[in-house]
Order: C-alpha cells, then sequence, then structure tokens
C-alpha cells in the first residue's frame, strides 16, 4: 500500500492553481514505540488553508498540506489509542498519517456521524461558540452573521438562536439563504449577490434598530456595510475574512469612525485561544446536537486527496453549503 500526500509546490499568488501543489507517493508509514497510524477517512477543507500557503504561513514549499481530519487507527505502539478507533487530529492531506498522539483525540461514531466531528461538532463550532462569547451578546440584541451559509456562519448564527438573540445572515444565493432561514432558523437573510445597494437596503431592513452584534467572516466590502449600521456599544467579531485571502493589498475598512461615534468594538478571535476550554464547550454543543436543537451539515466532496486543489477553490466561489468536506477513503 501507498501513502498519497498533497504538498505545497509553490506559494500561490491570488487563487490557488493545480501547479500549487504536487501529488506525492510514499510508503505507509510505521509506528515506533508511542505512536499510532491512522488512515485518513475525511478532511476539513478551510478558507484559512489558503493563509497557511502564504509565505508567512506555517506550511513549507514540500511540506505535506496541513488539515484537520477525522480517520481511523490502522496499527498502533501507542497505550492510549487502539487499532479501530476512530480519531480527530491535524494529520494534513494524505491518505495515512503518524503521529504521537499530541492533539489527538477519540472519537464516538455512534453519537454523530464523523462529518459532524469537522462541522459543527469539530473546530467550525468551537470556533462559533467562542467566537459569539467574544461578541457578548445581550438579551434583545441583533446579531448578523456573514458567511451565513459556511461552516463556522452557519453554526454561530444557530447558537445565537439558541440564546434566544434575533440573527440576520448574510449569504450568497437565493438558495443559501432560504436554507438558513428555514432550515437553521435564521430570522432574516440578506443574498450579498444582489448587489451592494441590496446589502444596504437589507441591512436597514433588519436591523432598524443597529447591529449589536457583528460576526464578520468575510471582511471587505460586507464589513464595510455593516461598520454603516451600527448600534451603539456595539461589537464586530473578526473571525475571518475570506474575501481578502487572495490578494497581498487587503482592503480594511475605510469607515472605522463609527467605531468611534457609536462607541462600539472590533475583536479578533482566534480559536486556539480557548483550547482549555473545549471539554465544556463540546459537551453543551453535544448536548443542542442531540437535542435536535443544533443542526449540522457538510458538503463532502468525492474522490480522493487528488480532488483537493479543486475543493480548495469551491470555498472561493461560494459553492459550498455549510461545511465543505472532503472524502479521503471508506
Amino acid at each position: 500500500m501507498s501513502n498519497h500526500q498533497i504538498r505545497l509546490a509553490a506559494r500561490p499568488s491570488g487563487i490557488p492553481k493545480p501547479s500549487d501543489w504536487e501529488l506525492t507517493e510514499e510508503p505507509v508509514p510505521e509506528p515506533a514505540f508511542g505512536e499510532l497510524v491512522v488512515a485518513n477517512e475525511y478532511l476539513s477543507i478551510d478558507p484559512i488553508m489558503r493563509r497557511w500557503a502564504a509565505a508567512d504561513g506555517p506550511v513549507g514549499i514540500g511540506d505535506v498540506m496541513e488539515a484537520s481530519v477525522v480517520g481511523r487507527v490502522t496499527a498502533s505502539e501507542h497505550p492510549g489509542f487502539a487499532v479501530g478507533e476512530h480519531v480527530y487530529g491535524g494529520f494534513g492531506v494524505q491518505e495515512f498519517a503518524r503521529s504521537d498522539g499530541t492533539g489527538v483525540t477519540k472519537l464516538d461514531p455512534l453519537l454523530a456521524p464523523l462529518t459532524a466531528y469537522l462541522a459543527a461538532l469539530g473546530i467550525p463550532g468551537l470556533t462559533a461558540y467562542f467566537g459569539l462569547e467574544v461578541g457578548r451578546p445581550e438579551e434583545g440584541d441583533t446579531v448578523v452573521v456573514s458567511g451565513a451559509a459556511g461552516g463556522v456562519g452557519s453554526i454561530s448564527g444557530q447558537l445565537a438562536r439558541i440564546r434566544g438573540l434575533r440573527v440576520i445572515g448574510i449569504a450568497g444565493g437565493p438558495e443559501k439563504c432560504r436554507w438558513i432561514v428555514d432550515e437553521l432558523g435564521f430570522d432574516a437573510a440578506i443574498d450579498y449577490k444582489a448587489g451592494a445597494p441590496a446589502v444596504r437596503a437589507g441591512l436597514k431592513q433588519h436591523c432598524p434598530n443597529g447591529i449589536d452584534v457583528y460576526f464578520d467572516n468575510v471582511g471587505g466590502d460586507i464589513l464595510e456595510a455593516c461598520l454603516a449600521r451600527l448600534a451603539r456599544r456595539a461589537r464586530i467579531v473578526i473571525c475571518g475574512a475570506i474575501s481578502q485571502y487572495n490578494t497581498t493589498d487587503v482592503k480594511g475598512p475605510a469607515n472605522y469612525l463609527s467605531l468611534l461615534v457609536n462607541r462600539a468594538s472590533m475583536t479578533g478571535m482566534v480559536v486556539f485561544d480557548y483550547a482549555d476550554r473545549y471539554p465544556e464547550a463540546m459537551r453543551e454543543m453535544m448536548g443542542w446536537y442531540q437535542a435536535g436543537k443544533l443542526k449540522t451539515k457538510e458538503q463532502v466532496v468525492e474522490g480522493g486527496i487528488e480532488k483537493f486543489p479543486e475543493a480548495l477553490l469551491m470555498l472561493f466561489k461560494g459553492e459550498n453549503l455549510g461545511k465543505l468536506v472532503l472524502k479521503v477513503a471508506d
């Protein structure tokens, strides 16, 4: 058996190209004492991967591309992991991975499908959970979420609804807008593909008293529009900026003085800062999931790791509905 991998061949300039990646092959690794080998089954496709591949990112030329993965232990010399157990870890874009167990978490496939552990019950769910906490929502608040049909946005909006808040989602296209309202329970949706005037009109219509919490996943023009509609003492959570990941000329907000006028705040958040609280959050998220209050949707791309370059581009084209996942193997 061979282990096929996707390695970074060149730093992407703008939208990543197929030539930025290299498909390689090597023998399946064997575990040394204190190690385990995992057969990867599903891997998470995330916008941040574009930043990881940048010149200042953690992935070097020739390195296996980083990715969050769920898989099954196929060989183990580690006392904490047995063959056949399902696990989660940063195993990378490859078919097999060797690990010393650091950062590896056991999963129960009887509680939820494996793909859910890459979505609502994984890092996207934790990002939504702690990101909303950074926004300090209060009773009666209006929360606006951009990228609302994506992996993090769809969950953060649901968590806000669970807390009894009014939630407006910004998404691309009628199908996504219908989904977040009809299936996820958002109070209203704004289609950014209808154009900037439609976004401004939608925010005015659905946020007549302003935006109390803005959960930003996209940056750019949508951030500008929301800054213009802030309520007094609003809180903006900067979680991501997918509209800016493929450019070296990052566009910052021109109307940032809205923060001053409205006594508002803008705070960046990185989910890894909350690692010591993951178990607490996961217990609560699993409870909501099992009670049917929290829904998770994964769009699974078939075809193995060879499809990684194509799948990554789907994010920047806005082609995913819910969390985008690549199926590595059965």
